[in-house]
C-alpha cells in the first residue's frame, strides 16, 4: 500500500524522536565525494549529545578528513569497501565495524555500487588515569548473541569492549518474533538507534509506534523505552550509548 499523501510516522519530541526514511533529506559533508549523506541525529536538534549518519557510498565514492575530536563507529550495512588505519588497508563488507579514536585520518573506499555506512560520532570523554582506547576492525558475525537476562529469545552482541577507556557502547539487539524488553527501561545512557531488519512496536516516553527496518530513533536521558518484535520474523537493531564517565 502506498503511503498517504502528507503523512509521516516520523515525530521529533523534546526527549526522542523516531525519523522514518520517508523523510530523509541528503546533505553535504566536507570530504565525502559520489555519496549521498543522511544526518539523522545531531546536536542540532537540541537534546542528542552525539551524531548518527547513514552514508551510502557510489562506485568511485570516497570520504576522507580527521576524526579530530570525535570517536568514529563505523558500521556497513550493505556493499563492500576498504579503510586505511595504521598503514593497511582494511576490507570491510555487510556486518564489518570501525572504530576510530580521536585525531584519526579517514580514508574509506567504495568498492562497488551500494556501499550504505552507519556512523556514530560522539566527543571523546577523557577519564584521569585511563588510556585512550585503540583503533580497531572487527566483524559482527564474530560477536555470539548472548540471552539478554537469560531470555534465548531476545539476544544482545556487544560490538565494543565494555573497558573503562570506551566512553560508548553499540549492541546489536535480536528478538525473536514476539520477544521483548522485559521491562520499561529508565536510565542515564541516552540512545541513537537504526532499526536492521523485522518490525515491532517501540514505547517511547508514554507513546507507543510502530518501528521497521530503516527507522531512526533518539532517546534521551530517562526517556521511558521499551520494545516488542511482531511479524513473523526476527527483529534487529543496533544502537549506541553513552557509557562509563561520570554522571556529573
Amino acid at each position: 500500500m502506498a503511503e498517504l499523501f502528507g503523512f509521516t510516522r516520523t515525530v521529533v519530541k523534546s526527549r526522542y524522536a523516531l525519523i522514518t526514511p520517508d523523510g530523509f533529506v541528503p546533505s553535504n559533508l566536507p570530504g565525502w565525494k559520489n555519496c549521498v549523506v543522511h544526518v539523522n541525529i545531531s546536536p542540532v536538534m537540541i537534546g542528542p549529545r552525539f551524531t548518527q549518519l547513514q552514508v551510502t557510498l557510489g562506485a568511485d565514492g570516497t570520504g576522507e578528513g580527521n576524526t579530530g575530536a570525535n570517536q568514529y563507529f563505523i558500521y556497513v550495512l550493505e556493499g563492500a569497501g576498504s579503510i586505511g588505519l595504521a598503514e593497511k588497508r582494511h576490507r570491510l563488507e555487510a556486518g564489518s565495524y570501525v572504530y576510530l579514536t580521536p585525531g584519526k585520518d579517514i580514508q574509506i573506499k567504495s568498492g562497488g555500487t551500494n556501499f550504505k555506512l552507519l556512523i556514530f560520532q560522539k566527543p571523546y570523554e577523557v577519564r584521569k588515569s585511563v588510556a585512550l582506547p585503540a583503533s580497531f576492525v572487527g566483524n559482527q558475525k564474530e560477536i555470539k548473541g548472548e540471552p539478554f537476562l537469560g531470555n534465548e529469545d531476545a539476544r544482545l552482541q556487544v560490538l565494543l569492549p565494555d573497558k573503562p577507556e570506551f566512553d560508548m557502547a553499540v549492541n546489536i539487539f535480536t528478538y525473536q518474533p514476539g520477544a521483548t524488553l522485559p521491562f520499561v527501561e529508565t536510565h542515564i545512557m541516552e540512545h541513537g538507534l537504526l532499526m536492521l531488519k523485522g518490525q515491532g512496536v517501540y514505547r517511547l516516553d508514554a507513546e507507543h509506534y510502530p518501528v521497521r527496518a530503516g527507522d531512526v530513533i533518539w532517546m534521551g536521558s530517562y526517556c521511558p523505552q521499551w520494545f516488542v518484535a511482531m511479524g513473523k520474523s526476527p527483529a534487529s537493531y543496533i544502537y549506541y550509548k553513552d557509557v562509563n564517565r561520570d554522571p556529573m
